[in-house]
């Protein structure tokens, strides 16, 4: 089997990519008025989405380090010599800690790397770690490739109000209380695995198109990936990643267009309905 590559689920793989790439994926915890539920498993955006709308209390956390260590074991016990495990930023959550204590229970050598980013700033790392093993990589030349292309990754969001990243510890009470009171759009960015606001607009069309000239500034010349991801507000992000997709088309590697698609009940909670986001991952070209 040579290396098994593990994720967590704010990868927001479908079940397909991570049957077919044999990805090995560990769940976070929702909890939803003091129930916990595990990501993808139990709970989804659907239900997180309207648990926020009605004001519910909703919180997240991280897998234990023996849910990592079980599926470490499992990927030994199914042949692999090794693992790679990549994870949501450590600045937004602890599972990369927990990962990191799994790592050195693990029974095969296992390097854990931290994405510095999350949804599909993560899943595209994830699925080009998979494709990489399935090559016959080595486990080190694959995280390399993973941290090189986290490092250029860039990131970018806006929220319909920034009340649930300041609950949830995510963003400054005094950002999030101006923010209120103007009435104004922030368009945030993820830099370095840290939100932090980037521009104030004062309306969500704006915000929109500002996202728009954002990735096309990211992806430059390169060759790159570019996902746009939301919060129960398809349309907005539909019309998005269309535009996207014609500015950049000749700079889109695989899968060869814009990935359209909602972020889990994990990222949810934390940004809220109405949420739209871009990332750009360049290519990697070590």
């Amino acid at each position: 089997m040579g290396v098994a590559v593990v994720t967590d689920s704010t990868a927001y793989l479908t079940a397909a990519q991570a049957a077919e790439h044999g990805v090995r994926v560990v769940p976070l915890q929702v909890v939803v008025g003091g129930t916990a539920y595990d990501e993808g498993v139990e709970i989804g955006p659907a239900e997180v989405a309207t648990a926020l709308r009605s004001w519910t209390p909703v919180s997240t956390s991280r897998p234990n380090p023996q849910a990592f260590l079980d599926a470490y074991t499992a990927a030994a016990d199914a042949g692999a010599d090794a693992i790679v495990s990549l994870h949501i930023s450590a600045e937004m959550s602890g599972t990369y800690e927990s990962a990191v204590l799994a790592a050195r229970e693990s029974p095969v050598p296992t390097q854990v790397v931290d994405s510095r980013s999350m949804a599909m700033g993560l899943g595209f790392l994830v699925l080009e770690a998979a494709r990489a093993a399935e090559a016959g990589e080595d486990a080190t030349a694959i995280a390399a490739r993973a941290r090189r292309r986290a490092a250029g990754s860039q990131g970018y969001f806006v929220v319909a109000t920034l009340e649930h990243l300041r609950r949830g510890g995510r963003i400054g009470s005094a950002a999030a209380i101006l923010g209120s009171a103007l009435a104004i759009k922030p368009v945030l960015l993820l830099d370095d695995g840290v939100i932090a606001p980037l521009e104030k607009v004062r309306t969500t069309s704006r915000a929109i198109a500002r996202l728009e000239e954002l990735a096309v500034a990211a992806a430059g010349e390169r060759q790159v990936q570019v996902a746009v991801q939301h919060l129960d507000a398809r349309d907005r992000a539909a019309d998005l990643a269309e535009r996207l997709e014609t500015r950049l088309r000749d700079r889109l590697v695989a899968p060869g267009r814009v990935v359209l698609a909602e972020v889990g009940a994990v990222v949810g909670a934390h940004v809220g309905p109405g949420m739209v986001a871009v990332v750009v991952v360049p290519a990697d070209e070590a």
